[in-house]
């Protein structure tokens, strides 16, 4: 089976008037209220099990006939520092076999997107079934688009959940070309000799690979609508090359292309939405893989945009090819060009698992792309792009080298070294994520994550929905 044979692994609302358990969701400041408005019998059973409205805490209620008949949800104090706005998704993994409906809920579509969001199962490999919990569209939201969001959401996820042995760049391009099927939109793919001659860097990372390495290429929308191009780094597994990881650096390196992930997941987000642009979207796919072929340390390589890069380390591989489709993406002068990728170590200890290091010489752009960030729950922290740090990348023997050599700024020197393949494009935002979930969060299971689709998709809506 192929990556583009399986479905994602999400299910729907019911629709809003189906029968169902009401749950009501509580905060600390409209309890009282809440309580006062319960039956005698629920109220006395929500006493006696000591209810609070703290944040995740949770009370089934009978009806006099003894069935189920209302829940409490505490959602804890939205003032607070910590208050989570996904806390919902806690839900399909707490109750019971059934049907329920959401009352009292301060966002409805955020708290039925979490909802969503949270029931994800991985179920490709096991037969274990996922969340039995079924969810009725609250009144007033758009089902539709909540539902768009959360099967984009796990059709990227189901991406880097998925072990490289069964999804190489031949999968990536698989599941490109499946979900262009499904919007209309037409893919080319440059692999081969084709791909040697155009993209260089691209060919000489995913050369030692059996699977062949290729720039996938998708376009969709009205050719006169303005432009956006999004640029996913699609390392199918990551060995480091020659200059090899230890192996517990290894053991999550199928979410290498969790950039490439989150750029597809927007891409259906966007088209699903029939947003009034004009979308690329660039995966150069490739396995840094160990043979004879493979790039060396001190190689010097060419690259699509004229440069010749000298290889510090191997194991930075993901700019390299992120540098040749950069160039490709630059060349076309879109107005905006957002590139993903899982690049940085420096990136996750300087900000953590769950806050994407973002990139931007943009003034106008950076305070679109935290606005949006906020919005969807997926936030982003900026990051400098520091100028006398490029330095760091000079190199003796090339016009620069992929690393700096040093312990220092190891995210922001990847981000001067994109940023040379993008220099017409003054929109340009990098992306530095993690693409993982260390552990379960409410709407957000152990596992693989697309990070920043969702903001993605809120920025070009807010900009190109009209």
């Amino acid at each position: 089976m192929t990556q583009a044979d399986t479905q994602a692994s999400t299910p729907a609302l019911l629709p809003g008037d189906t029968p169902a358990v009401p749950v009501t969701l509580v905060t600390t400041a409209t309890w009282v209220e809440a309580e006062a408005a319960l039956a005698p019998l629920q109220r006395s059973f929500a006493h006696a099990v000591g209810f609070k409205p703290k944040a995740g805490s949770l009370a089934l209620l009978p009806g006099p006939d003894g069935t189920l008949a209302r829940v409490l949800f505490g959602l804890g104090d939205p003032e607070a520092g910590a208050y989570d706005r996904l806390l919902a998704g806690k839900l399909p993994g707490l109750l019971p076999e059934g049907t329920f409906r959401l009352e009292n809920a301060p966002e409805p579509a955020e708290a039925a997107l979490a909802w969503l969001m949270g029931s994800y199962r991985f179920g490709r490999y096991r037969s274990a079934g996922g969340t039995k919990a079924r969810l009725a569209a609250p009144a007033g939201i758009d089902a539709a688009e909540v539902e768009r969001i959360a099967a984009a959401m796990a059709l990227g996820r189901d991406l880097v959940n998925t072990p490289a042995n069964d999804l190489g760049p031949d999968a990536i391009e698989a599941a490109a070309r499946a979900l262009a099927a499904r919007h209309g939109a037409a893919v080319s793919v440059t692999q081969g000799d084709a791909l040697e001659r155009e993209f260089p860097l691209i060919q000489a990372v995913g050369a030692a690979s059996p699977r062949a390495p290729r720039l996938i290429d998708l376009t969709w929308g009205p050719a006169e609508a303005p432009r956006v191009t999004l640029v996913g780094k699609g390392v199918a597994f990551d060995t480091g090359g020659l200059d090899i990881k230890p192996s517990a650096a290894m053991l999550l390196m199928k979410k290498d292309m969790g950039g490439a992930a989150a750029a597809l997941a927007a891409a259906d987000m966007v088209m699903g939405a029939g947003l009034n642009l004009r979308l690329r979207v660039l995966i150069p796919a490739v396995e840094n893989a160990v043979s004879g072929n493979a790039f060396r340390p001190g190689d010097v390589l060419p690259s699509r945009a004229g440069l010749s890069v000298e290889i510090g380390n191997t194991d930075a591989e993901g700019r390299l090819i992120l540098a040749d489709a950069l160039t490709l993406a630059d060349a076309e002068g879109p107005e905006l060009i957002l590139d993903f990728s899982t690049l940085t170590g420096a990136a996750r200890v300087a900000l953590g698992p769950d806050l994407p290091a973002f990139f931007t010489e943009d003034e106008a752009l950076a305070g679109a792309v935290a606005e949006a960030g906020l919005r969807a729950i997926d936030p982003v922290w900026r990051m400098p792009l520091h100028a006398p740090y490029a330095s760091l990348l000079d190199s003796k023997v090339a016009d620069l080298n992929n690393v700096s050599g040093g312990p220092f700024a190891g995210a922001i020197t990847a981000a001067l070294f994109l940023r040379r393949f993008a220099p017409k494009t003054k929109a340009h935002g990098h992306f530095d994520l993690y693409g993982w979930n260390p552990s379960t969060k409410p709407g957000r299971p152990e596992g693989g994550e697309v990070q920043t689709a969702r903001l993605t998709y809120a920025l070009l809506k807010a900009r190109y929905g009209g």
